[in-house]
């Protein structure tokens, strides 16, 4: 018998999986049982298919423009600067993780333009419209199947820098930045971060003055907390920046403003007045130049400031259609939305490569025989191992659907929808990266001794994604953020005595949910129960969270003193949104695939 092809192969493991899932719903049959994983002998064997379309599975899960993803995964496999290799008659590509931090660094650079030649970037920042922002979801989710340090090196460039241009940037910086950014003749980075502060970007102490006259920006570091840190791209390619700083004007301070400074001139030479430092070596990311910038009274054209929320006249006269400076630093942490629209999908992605890996594992490696002179049992056989992977599994799956309605309503955006938006992104990439490194450190230890291999992939990705859990905002901050937001959703609709509308919250317009005092099978596999359990877990955190908050506060403290006090309903009330969004976005899924073999699997995954 032939080898059989690498498709035979993919429906066999869904086969098998298929069948492990049905058989975690039942408790009457044995534990250990004969399967057909027990005559596995790969690479041999071939199976018959699974019962559904696997392309129709990858279009359900990619979710879109997968034409433009395989034509990257072609450019990558046939160029060098990749690795590839040839291993069972497939194609693989990765890094080389034994390289030093200078030569990955090197090898990003070389990645970067190679993938710049062949065209990937084109209309990344100059292209409009929500197709051209699938597009580069799509190409930026394969870039980080690859290689995390790659994406995030361009996540920085394209959607930090030339997202803050873009959003925080009028004609005049479109037209003079955006298709030099595009085309990597500028190098950008994004200097937001501070020593002494990161997620509490409102008190960053940079500092910029305005001289009338000479009509120049003055931006400085007053001290060394204030350094910019952690700024990817900074410590050895980046020839410009945009610098968060507080704007004081005759003496009054108007806040955090964005501003363009250039740190390097086209040789690569530190302009003067900057000083760079290198943040060194990191458990992750190391393809990545992560560096410090200090500025010493270093002076900028007036036109560097971006101005879409605020601007300066030639005479020094500050100008903002925005008067409440709560909404204008709002304004400002708008790139922040679709980074963190960026890490929650490339989180689910790491989770799919470390489950594939795993899973994979578990069909070939055999432990322990059930009777003597019997063959040893497949891993995924044991309920143990099942109960390990394939939970986390179907979380996955559902984390997929969230992911991909995130990046849909984030391309569709409009001004009423933006407070939506923030939530949402806020939500899942919490719960997105958090659930990845759970993922991430169950299928290293599902793989033994073979998860220490670099080779194995898993491990190195935990150091990699690890920081996914803090930058672009502390996940804990985060959950803090949501239910801040959810609370305050909450005591306008009392006080206005008007529905809920917005946030998937008007289920609480209804009566609570009842819970049958007899939970049979067939209810606990109801999407209407499910959804029902969902929501009253939502309600009640919400309403419990308002009421201590408001006894707090009845007790004399002050409303911030009191949300610090309720820390731990916060961060409860902000999971359970998330699961009650990610359920929702599981099961619009599945009600838009229609009846057949492929609806039944993807309801496999939600009972």
């Amino acid at each position: 018998m032939g080898s059989p092809s690498p498709a035979d192969q993919v429906s066999r493991r869904a086969q098998v999986l298929a069948g492990h899932l049905r058989g975690l719903q039942t408790s009457t049959e044995p534990s250990l049982s004969p399967s057909p994983c027990l005559q596995y002998s790969p690479p041999e064997l071939a199976s018959p298919p699974p019962d559904f379309n696997l392309s129709d599975m990858r279009k359900l899960m990619d979710g879109h423009n997968l034409q433009d993803r395989d034509w990257l995964f072609g450019l990558m496999i046939q160029s060098k600067l990749f690795n590839p290799r040839v291993a069972g008659g497939r194609v693989f590509v990765s890094p080389d993780y034994s390289q030093s931090m200078e030569q990955q660094r090197e090898m990003t650079m070389k990645r970067i333009h190679y993938l710049l030649d062949c065209g990937v970037f084109q209309e990344w920042l100059t292209g409009r419209g929500p197709e051209v922002e699938m597009r580069k979801f799509a190409l930026h989710e394969v870039i980080g199947m690859y290689d995390h340090s790659l994406a995030v090196k361009l996540g920085v460039h394209y959607f930090l820098w030339g997202g803050a241009i873009q959003f925080f940037g009028t004609k005049r910086h479109h037209d003079k930045w955006l298709r030099d950014t595009e085309n990597y003749v500028i190098k950008g980075c994004f200097a937001m971060t501070e020593l002494g502060h990161g997620s509490n970007v409102r008190g960053i102490e940079t500092v910029t003055t305005y001289d009338s006259k000479t009509g120049e920006f003055v931006i400085n570091s007053p001290c060394e907390s204030a350094q910019k840190y952690w700024i990817g791209g900074a410590a050895n390619h980046a020839t410009h920046t945009i610098v968060f700083s507080q704007l004081n004007i005759n003496g009054k301070s108007e806040g955090v403003h964005a501003f363009i400074a250039q740190i390097r001139d086209t040789d690569g030479n530190i302009c003067p007045n900057v000083r760079v430092a290198d943040c060194g070596h990191k458990i992750g990311l190391n393809g990545v130049d992560n560096g410090r910038i200090w500025f010493d009274n270093v002076r900028i054209p007036r036109e560097n400031l971006l101005n879409s929320v605020a601007d300066v006249s030639p005479d020094g006269q500050y100008l903002s259609a925005i008067k409440d400076p709560d909404q204008r630093f709002a304004a400002f942490l708008a790139p922040l939305t679709s980074g963190r629209v960026t890490i929650a999908s490339s989180a689910v992605y790491s989770s799919k490569m470390s489950l594939a890996i795993a899973i994979r594992y578990s069909l070939t490696r055999r432990a322990f025989s059930l009777t003597p002179n019997q063959p040893e049992v497949l891993l995924l056989d044991y309920p143990s191992h099942q109960r390990r992977l394939l939970p986390l599994l179907a979380k996955t799956y559902a984390m997929s659907f969230a992911a991909n309605y995130l990046k849909m309503i984030y391309v569709k955006r409009t001004p009423e929808s933006n407070k939506t938006i923030h939530v949402v992104s806020s939500a899942f990439k919490a719960i997105l990266t958090w659930h990845n490194m759970r993922t991430l450190q169950e299928c290293r230890e599902a793989c033994g001794g073979q998860g220490l291999k670099t080779e194995n992939r898993i491990g190195h990705m935990k150091g990699e994604y690890d920081v996914q859990s803090t930058f672009e905002g502390d996940n804990n901050v985060l959950m803090q953020q949501v239910s801040k937001a959810l609370l305050a959703e909450y005591i306008a609709v009392q006080k206005r005595n008007r529905p809920f509308k917005g946030l998937g919250l008007e289920h609480l317009n209804k009566s609570c949910p009842d819970v049958p005092s007899q939970l049979t099978s067939s209810t606990l596999r109801s999407s209407q129960f499910q959804t029902d359990i969902f929501c009253l877990r939502e309600r009640d955190l919400l309403i419990r969270f308002a009421a201590e908050i408001s006894q707090l506060q009845a007790q004399g403290l002050s409303r911030e003193y009191a949300l610090l006090q309720s820390y731990q309903l916060a961060e409860d009330l902000g999971r359970a949104f998330s699961d009650r969004a990610i359920l929702q976005t599981f099961l619009d899924a599945e009600a838009a695939v229609s009846s057949g073999p492929l609806k039944v699997n993807i309801g496999n995954f939600l009972l």
